[in-house]
């Protein structure tokens, strides 16, 4: 699948139209990751973001030292890393490869510019980052009183 059809896709980038996609898809690079590898980890400050064209990666929470959960995870045509987009960049969890994961990268620096450039695209994107914000955090009181969800 090539880069344009899986930002469409997104959860972050499905809101642009095919103008703007095509402007931010040439701020995108391709990455690879092999099962167990960290590509996050939790209070470093971002660089990137991050969109899975196809994989799994569990998102996790360090409590301490020796202590860790997975709370949620991120799939195709999701994204994680979009603390970089916000002050103070830092990483809110540990993002490690669940499965061999294939993701499109961007760099905060240049999609931030971007965003201050481009209104409408910043707003969009901007837009889309509230949507998983809320999205994850409504999902992580669903798992803290360990209700489920079905449709």
């Amino acid at each position: 699948m090539d880069a344009l059809e899986v930002m469409r896709k997104s959860d972050l980038f499905h809101g642009l139209n095919d103008e703007h996609l095509k402007i931010v898809e040439k701020m995108g690079t391709v990455c690879e990751f092999q099962p167990g590898a960290i590509i996050c980890k939790q209070g470093i400050t971002l660089d990137k973001i991050y969109l899975i064209e196809d994989g799994l990666v569990g998102i996790i929470l360090e409590l301490g030292p020796l202590s860790e959960r997975q709370v949620q995870a991120a799939a195709k045509f999701q994204s994680f890393g979009w603390s970089a987009m916000i002050e103070p960049y830092m990483s809110s969890a540990t993002v490690k490869a669940i499965e061999k994961t294939k993701a499109l990268t961007f760099d905060r620096v240049e999609l931030g510019d971007l965003c201050l450039s481009q209104p409408e695209i910043g707003c969009r994107i901007c837009q889309a980052v509230a949507r998983l914000v809320a999205t994850r955090l409504h999902n992580a009181y669903v798992q803290l009183l360990g209700v489920t969800y079905q449709d």
